[in-house]
């Protein structure tokens, strides 16, 4: 409830043009204080990086410079990590250099540009080439040859993309909600919710998803309104985005992030809503079912209950792929989330079965090929 009302409070006092809350500012100080990389040979740099011709937020942490460097995709499209950071993957920091990118179109990057110049370029080739040019920042300016890539939900498209085109780059891949085919997973979770809904006699669920038929359709002027409206239901009383109810905290642990400014905080929604528009019928049309030979260790981690994006696609997938090692994890008490459902056990995971599998990307090299 303190975290709740906190988050009002701030969201308030940024509409009214105001300062935060004293409370809220001592709580984001000592967020900061806590989290201070204090080794000798630690990393935690943020840095705007001109990717794609504008600059792109990026911020390195880990307590040893020479550990392997991990870059983190965010899905939404739209939806970034790095301002709860700070609650959910400081502790990677212990065994990986961790990178946030706030991808072109979102987070701190919406929020430094135009808005009106760079939402006309919110295409999937351009994120791909903006994916391409961030790993090739990482290597030229970290001296890496190869470096772990995880991608979550939206993420995975660019993750799986690069592993499948750029193999060499990456000692390991993993997918974390792995998109395999978005219109079926839509299509699948649809069915899903509505059997849930007339099992459960719930009347109006029923009411409001019946009308959405066909969905997802082929209609891209009123994909966002017919999105919005089943994960209304899948998020509020069918668990297919937290898995038993678990609350929605981001939007709190943003409050208190000591990475945001409130004006890149207040840019948050904005830009989330104009990738979503740009990119979500570009995303139905993804499909990765005929790409089932990976030149990359592949490990994927799934939540059991997931029908946001599909498990069940991911795990029929993970089925036919070819690669020179291959693991599919299972978070039985997650659905969407496991990051934020199960952290400890993506740690667990992360160390166990990724970290050996990027023990030689700890050796520089003198010159990385773009």
């Amino acid at each position: 409830m303190k975290f709740v009302l906190m988050s009002l409070l701030i969201s308030c006092a940024m509409a009214a043009g105001a300062k935060e809350p004293a409370d809220a500012s001592l709580a984001r100080k000592s967020f900061a204080e806590t989290r201070r990389i204090v080794t000798e040979d630690g990393l935690d740099e943020r840095r705007m990086v001109e990717i794609g011709g504008i600059p792109q937020a990026i911020t390195v942490r880990g307590r040893h410079r020479d550990a392997p460097i991990l870059l983190f995709l965010h899905g939404g499209p739209g939806f970034v990590m790095s301002p709860v950071a700070y609650r959910y993957t400081d502790t990677w920091e212990e065994f990986f250099t961790v990178v946030h990118w706030d991808q072109r179109g979102a987070g701190r990057t919406y929020a430094a540009n135009d808005a009106a110049a760079v939402t006309p370029t919110l295409t999937m080739p351009r994120m791909i080439t903006d994916a391409e040019e961030v790993v090739t920042y990482l290597r030229r300016t970290y001296h890496r040859d190869r470096i772990v890539l995880l991608g979550h939900s939206w993420g995975s498209v660019l993750g799986a993309e690069l592993a499948l085109r750029h193999p060499e780059w990456f000692s390991v891949y993993v997918g974390m909600g792995q998109v395999v085919d978005m219109q079926a997973s839509e299509s699948l979770g649809y069915r899903q919710l509505l059997d849930m809904a007339r099992q459960r006699k719930n009347a109006d669920a029923v009411r409001e998803l019946e009308a959405l038929a066909p969905y997802p359709g082929d209609d891209p002027k009123h994909a966002l309104e017919k999105l919005r409206l089943q994960r209304k239901h899948l998020e509020s009383w069918a668990n297919g985005f937290f898995w038993r109810g678990r609350s929605n905290d981001y939007m709190d642990t943003v409050a208190l992030s000591p990475d945001y400014t409130l004006a890149e905080v207040k840019a948050l929604d904005a830009g989330l809503e104009s990738s979503l528009a740009a990119l979500w019928p570009q995303l139905m049309q993804y499909s990765l079912r005929d790409k089932t030979t990976l030149k990359v260790p592949l490990v994927l981690f799934e939540g059991r209950h997931d029908m946001s994006v599909s498990s069940e696609l991911a795990a029929e997938w993970f089925k036919t792929v070819r690669a020179p090692f291959k693991k599919l994890v299972w978070f039985e008490d997650s659905a969407h989330m496991p990051l934020m459902e199960e952290p400890g056990r993506v740690l667990m995971h992360l160390v166990q079965d990724v970290l050996p599998l990027s023990r030689d990307d700890t050796k520089p090299v003198e010159t990385v090929k773009p």
